[in-house]
């Protein structure tokens, strides 16, 4: 399921491409940092692409999970670091939906 969602916010990633002020790197992959110091992405961007990652998941899932909750802000390493970080708390939000079910 990882390989999955790396892959799902890399095609979001570059759906982001073109956008003003943002500039996406040519080689995307699970350690490409997203936000912060070495990211690419501004406080829009990064909101544009967790709304985006939850619709896929949802549309892909079936499923409702919130990325951007104070389960994620109060995390000691933020989960928007890098796409491959990201992937990592999706996937746990949805396990954690699955064994709920």
């Amino acid at each position: 399921m990882h390989r999955d969602l790396v892959s799902l916010i890399v095609n979001l990633v570059r759906e982001l491409d073109g956008r003003p002020g943002t500039t996406i790197p040519e080689e995307l992959d699970a350690g490409t940092p997203l936000f912060g110091r070495d990211g690419f992405l501004d406080s829009l961007g990064l909101v544009t692409l967790v709304v985006g990652v939850e619709q896929a998941i949802e549309d892909s899932f079936s499923m409702r999970v919130g990325l951007a909750d104070e389960r994620a802000m109060s995390q000691t390493r933020s989960p928007y670091r890098t796409i491959g970080s990201l992937a990592e708390y999706a996937g746990r939000l949805i396990a954690a939906e699955l064994s709920d079910a």
